[in-house]
C-alpha cells in the first residue's frame, strides 16, 4: 500500500497548481494590501541587489521549487538560480541560491522563501537521518498523513528528497481499514470484504491492528498489508513470525531515531512515522544580501 514512486513530473500539474496556490496565500498574509512598506520607502525599483541563500546548518535540501515560484510570483523579472538540487546533502554554510534583481522584490521575497525552505529540507533531513539509521537493512521509512494543512504534496517531496517513501498521498488513493471503520463495520472482515466488493479484487487492503489477534483476523480476511499500531518491537517480531511472509508488515507508532532500528529488525517491512512531517525541526536558513556587480 505504500506509495512510494511518485516522482515531480507524476505529480504533475496538480501539484504545480497546489505550490502557486500555498506561494499566494504565504505572499498575501506576508504583503498584505500594502506589501513591503520598509523596502518600498528605502527603495526605488530601480536598485537592483544580488543574494545568496545560505544553509546554517548541515541538511539535507528540499523546496527548491517553492523557492522558485515564490521570486515568480513576487517579481517575474527576478533571477532565480538553485546551486544544488533538491534531495543534495549540504554542510553548514554552503550556499543553497543565488537572486538577482529588483533589491525591493527581493526583499519580498525573502521571508517566504526561507519559510519554505527552511520548513521542507528540515522535514527532508530528519528523514535522511531515519534513512541512515536503517542502513544496511531492508525496512522502508514512510510518512504518514500527519502533515501542515496544505503542505502535504511538498512535504511528502521533502519525505522522498529524504530517501523515505510517501505513503498514501490522501483517503483518496489508498484504502486503509483503521480501528474505527472496523468498529462501524462490525468486524475486520466485514470491512475488509466490504471494501473488495466495492473497490475489486484488485485492489490492495492495508488493515490497522493492535494486537496479534487482530493481526490473524486481518490475515484471514485477505488484507495485503498489516499495520501494527503502537507495538513493541518484540511484539512486531512475534507478528512477523506468525505473518510468514503472507502480508506486508507496517509498524507505527511512537517510532524515533532511538527505537526505529530495533523495529526495522525485528522485521517490519515498513516503518511510517509522523514525527518526519508534523515535528520536523526547520533548518536554518539565512538570506545575505550583497551587491550586483553590473
Amino acid at each position: 500500500m505504500v506509495m512510494g514512486n511518485e516522482s515531480r513530473e507524476e505529480l504533475g500539474a496538480s501539484g504545480r497548481r497546489q505550490l502557486e496556490r500555498l506561494v499566494e496565500l504565504a505572499l498575501a498574509e506576508d504583503l498584505g494590501e500594502k506589501g513591503d512598506i520598509t523596502s518600498q520607502a528605502i527603495f526605488t525599483p530601480r536598485d537592483r541587489d544580488a543574494a545568496r541563500l545560505i544553509a546554517r546548518d548541515a541538511c539535507t535540501v528540499s523546496g527548491l521549487d517553492a523557492g522558485r515560484e515564490v521570486c515568480r510570483q513576487v517579481d517575474s523579472s527576478l533571477t532565480w538560480l538553485p546551486l544544488v538540487e533538491d534531495g543534495r546533502q549540504m554542510p553548514a554554510g554552503a550556499e543553497m541560491a543565488r537572486i538577482e534583481g529588483a533589491t525591493v522584490s527581493i526583499l519580498k521575497a525573502e521571508r517566504t522563501v526561507i519559510n519554505f525552505i527552511a520548513h521542507l529540507s528540515g522535514v527532508a533531513t530528519l528523514t535522511r537521518r531515519f534513512v541512515m539509521l536503517l542502513e544496511g537493512l531492508p525496512a522502508r521509512i514512510a510518512a504518514t498523513r500527519k502533515t501542515l494543512p496544505g503542505l502535504r504534496l511538498l512535504e511528502k517531496q521533502a519525505v522522498r528528497d529524504g530517501g523515505g517513501e510517501s505513503h498514501r498521498l490522501g483517503l483518496y488513493d489508498a484504502v486503509l481499514i483503521k480501528d474505527n471503520h472496523i468498529i462501524a463495520a462490525g468486524s475486520v472482515a466485514a470491512a475488509v470484504k466490504a471494501a473488495r466488493d466495492s473497490l475489486g479484487a484488485d485492489v490492495d487492503i492495508e488493515v490497522e491492528a493492535d494486537t496479534v489477534s487482530e493481526l490473524e483476523d486481518a490475515i484471514r480476511a485477505g488484507a495485503n498489508t498489516v499495520l501494527l499500531d503502537n507495538m513493541r518491537p518484540a511484539l512486531v517480531r512475534e507478528c512477523v513470525q506468525i505473518a510468514g511472509g503472507r502480508v506486508v508488515i507496517e509498524a507505527s507508532g511512537g517510532i524515533d531515531p532511538g527505537n526505529v532500528r530495533a523495529y526495522a529488525e525485528a522485521g517490519a517491512d515498513v516503518i511510517s512515522i509522523g514525527i518526519l512531517t508534523h515535528s520536523a525541526p526547520a533548518i536554518d536558513i539565512s538570506l545575505e544580501m550583497e551587491k550586483l556587480v553590473l
